[in-house]
């Protein structure tokens, strides 16, 4: 398979090596310093585009692969007011997508964990909920886009939360989500409910980025061929 990584830090020299590892050809590496070579890729000349960048530069590499006719997975968060747009274009253009905000697999078996637990507890109004998400000091959006996965989780069974906010919550009408950011870490979160006599957490732990990245390419592996907008649910299979 042959892949352009749109976007080439830290995340995208993990992917690289990952691909690689699994007999894949790196046939573009495309950050700021060449953006503009990313217009020379095209079906004849590459599968899939797998994207990792910067929230302010998300909406443009994906307007440009999906508009170019490229199969994209979309690891990068921040952005996702504008996701309809890029449905839409995918539909316009009868083209593929995959987005998630977490592409570990222990993540994702995490998201399932904490949307059963939700509803397990939104009966028992004596629980609050919150939630701390902690990142690395080179993560610029805040809160990420796993918490805010968790939290729509939340809000899906719980008929008393009406929102997530960043910080300021009371756990009973809105959910708090605390956004820690310290030196390398990469991604911690926390979900904790709290009564007057007990409290329920539950926590992930991610100790490199080999699980994203190993997660993205296996994306990248199983969106080839297809057509549509899909997600991790879709690659892993609904519960």
């Amino acid at each position: 398979m042959r892949i352009v990584l749109l976007g080439y830090g830290k995340m995208g020299k993990v992917i690289e090596r990952i691909a690689q590892e699994r007999g894949h050809e790196i046939v573009g590496r495309i950050d700021e310093t060449n953006r503009e070579s990313f217009s020379e890729f095209s079906p004849a000349t590459a599968d899939v585009v797998i994207e990792f960048s910067h929230p302010s530069a998300a909406l443009q590499n994906l307007k440009d692969s999906i508009g170019q006719g490229l199969p994209t997975v979309c690891g990068t968060t921040g952005w996702l007011e504008h996701r309809s747009e890029i449905e839409a274009l995918t539909a316009k253009t009868s083209g593929a997508f995959f987005y998630a905000s977490n592409y570990s697999i222990g993540v994702n078996l995490f998201f399932r964990i904490n949307k059963r637990l939700a509803k397990l507890i939104s009966p028992y109004p004596q629980y609050s909920v919150e939630m701390t998400e902690v990142h690395h000091i080179h993560k610029l959006d805040a809160p990420s886009g796993t918490a805010i996965t968790l939290a729509e989780g939340i809000l899906e069974t719980n008929d008393r939360l009406s929102q997530w906010v960043l910080e300021e919550g009371d756990g009973q009408t809105t959910l708090p989500i605390h956004a820690v950011r310290e030196g390398e870490v990469p991604g911690t979160h926390i979900v904790t409910y709290q009564s007057e006599v007990d409290s329920i957490e539950i926590k992930h732990t991610a100790h490199n980025r080999q699980g994203f990245a190993l997660g993205a390419v296996v994306a990248a592996e199983w969106l080839v061929g297809k057509v549509g907008v899909f997600g991790m649910d879709d690659l892993l299979g609904e519960e």
